[in-house]
């Protein structure tokens, strides 16, 4: 991978990992478009890495409270809001890896491809703005209820089609169970760590096992641009987003799919 690659693709991904506007409807773009060869397990390593760092420094005292409450209520039955909130967690990642151990080789079969990506990218972009008109948008995390995390744990398992967007969907079902805009994406946010952990670690052991070798500009670089963007990105989407809404992110979701239909075409 050039320098210019490894630059771009790192900002696209740090940058759509937590916005909800779909990685993969972008990450397709340069090599459909531009032509750039598929990035390689380097790559794909660096950018989870960067990511996952980015959101666990950023709610690193959420991550710390929820870390020594789960510990209590596993030690001593001690159980507050922090503990359940990891409990939620926990569980609602659940669906996310079962579709992804079962379903991974069907979806990069076909479902990789830029038609179903823009269905996706358009059809979930239309109903995350339904709800957030329509979202009653008066509870807060603490209120979720298990019944409500698991629920958007099944909508990150439905993120896993392309083009559908892990931070969107789980939004939307946040905002349908009358979750605030703010409340939404932080649980969003908290519950992509475990995701981003799991599909890490997988591509590590991918890595580590083959035989290819290993592009340390394109990790360490990749890495740190993907940690930078994602933060930055975390930081100023939660400050704009009572502010802003979800319409400006539903418009662009619809001229990207509208993009991704005429390329096609």
């Amino acid at each position: 991978m050039s320098t210019l690659e490894i630059i771009v693709l790192a900002l696209i991904q740090g940058l759509t990992e937590f916005l909800p506007i779909s990685s993969s409807a972008h990450l397709i773009l340069p090599s459909q478009i531009l032509g750039w060869a598929d990035q390689g397990l380097a790559f794909d390593v660096a950018v989870h890495v960067g990511t996952l760092l980015a959101v666990m420094i950023y709610f690193r005292q959420e991550v710390g409270n929820m870390f020594f409450a789960w510990t209590n209520s596993v030690v001593k039955k001690q159980h507050n809001n922090d503990s359940k909130l990891a409990w939620w967690i926990l569980f609602a990642t659940i669906p996310a890896g079962l579709f992804g151990l079962f379903g991974k080789d069907f979806i990069e079969a076909h479902l990789r491809s830029a038609a179903v990506i823009a269905v996706t990218t358009i059809g979930f972009g239309l109903l995350l703005g339904f709800v957030d008109i329509k979202g009653k948008q008066i509870k807060q995390i603490n209120e979720l209820g298990f019944k409500g995390a698991m629920l958007i744990g099944l909508a990150q398992a439905v993120a896993l089609i392309p083009g559908t967007s892990r931070s969107g969907i789980t939004m939307t079902m946040g905002l349908m169970l009358g979750l605030t805009r703010d409340a939404a994406a932080r649980f969003s946010f908290l519950l992509s760590i475990p995701a981003i952990a799991m599909a890490g670690s997988y591509l590590t052991m991918k890595l580590i096992t083959g035989a290819d070798p290993v592009d340390w500009q394109a990790i360490f670089m990749g890495t740190a641009i993907a940690f930078v963007s994602a933060y930055t990105c975390i930081h100023y989407f939660l400050i704009l987003l009572d502010k802003i809404g979800m319409l400006p992110f539903v418009i662009y979701r619809l001229l990207l799919g509208a993009f991704l239909v005429w390329f096609i075409i």
